[in-house]
């Protein structure tokens, strides 16, 4: 039994992932910001603090000592050296929940290599100052610099589910079924997904595993977004309206230039076996499909 403590463990995959680690008999710790729920009573810790105050957040955490930690909620170089600061000495090993964002959509295949964090130049600031994607890249380079533990980064493309909050691919097949446009820009981008019950499996993996370092983890195979839509339509029974501009209200939160998507050698060589993409994502379209019939 590990002593486990979640950053962001009440929706979707961190859900996913601390039932995965209660089923497995470890003693789980969640922080939250009380602003929702705790959707596992007495089955774990809940301390509710803010991780955006440092003091706060330190104070929460004095005396208090963890096997794993994974913070799924960190997006920029502050929070990730107020992490270090606060857990330096305390904890055995991080897992930080990172994204395929950190690599350029320039339609070639990403592996680890392509973004470097132990080299990359660090500039400080808070999450409102970068990107999305710069934002986990200089959390990425700050944890790998500053942390006294081992540390792995997870790199997810867009994760799905039924229970998904973004709703994102729920945006494409409501609007299929309502017979609204929705806008792209390329068609033939190709893009790659996970489930959010995989990425609370791989989540586990990386932490209870000896697994250090930047991971890819993704379903295996990618999938055309002209393919995406042939599955939403074939779901619906409606022909797709696709407009290749559009304004920000019908553009595509998957609208990208060019194929985006990653390679999993590294974790597979090490052992994880991920699912395929065929095999789970036109059943759940047509699980969604329903939601708008």
């Amino acid at each position: 039994m590990k002593r486990i403590l979640v950053l962001g463990g009440t929706r979707f995959f961190g859900r996913k992932l601390v039932e995965q680690l209660l089923e497995e008999g470890h003693q789980v710790t969640i922080v939250t910001r009380g602003k929702m729920a705790n959707p596992f009573g007495e089955h774990v810790q809940h301390i509710t603090v803010d991780r955006g105050d440092k003091v706060a957040f330190a104070k929460a955490m004095e005396g208090q000592t963890y096997d794993i930690v994974y913070d799924n909620i960190c997006y920029s170089p502050n929070d990730a050296k107020a992490f270090c600061d606060i857990f330096n000495g305390k904890i055995g090993k991080l897992v930080f929940t990172s994204t395929l964002s950190t690599y350029e959509a320039n339609g070639k295949a990403k592996t680890e290599k392509d973004f470097d964090p132990y080299t990359y130049e660090i500039v400080m600031g808070e999450t409102n100052d970068f990107t999305y994607g710069e934002g986990k890249r200089q959390a990425e380079a700050v944890f790998f610099k500053y942390a006294e533990f081992p540390v792995v980064a997870v790199r997810f493309p867009i994760v799905l589910g039924i229970d998904d909050y973004t709703e994102r691919l729920h945006f494409h097949v409501e609007r299929v079924a309502a017979e609204k446009p929705i806008g792209f820009v390329n068609m033939d981008a190709e893009m790659s997904f996970i489930t959010a019950e995989e990425a609370g499996r791989f989540l586990k993996w990386a932490g209870l595993s000896d697994a250090q370092g930047p991971y890819n983890a993704t379903a295996a195979g990618k999938i055309s977004l002209k393919e995406l839509m042939d599955l939403i339509e074939k779901a619906t029974g409606k022909r797709a309206k696709i407009a290749l501009v559009g304004n920000d209200e019908i553009r595509s939160p998957y609208a990208i230039p060019a194929s985006w998507y990653m390679t999993t050698e590294k974790a597979e060589g090490e052992g994880f076996v991920f699912s395929r993409l065929n095999d789970w994502l036109p059943k759940l379209i047509e699980q969604l499909a329903k939601q708008y019939s």
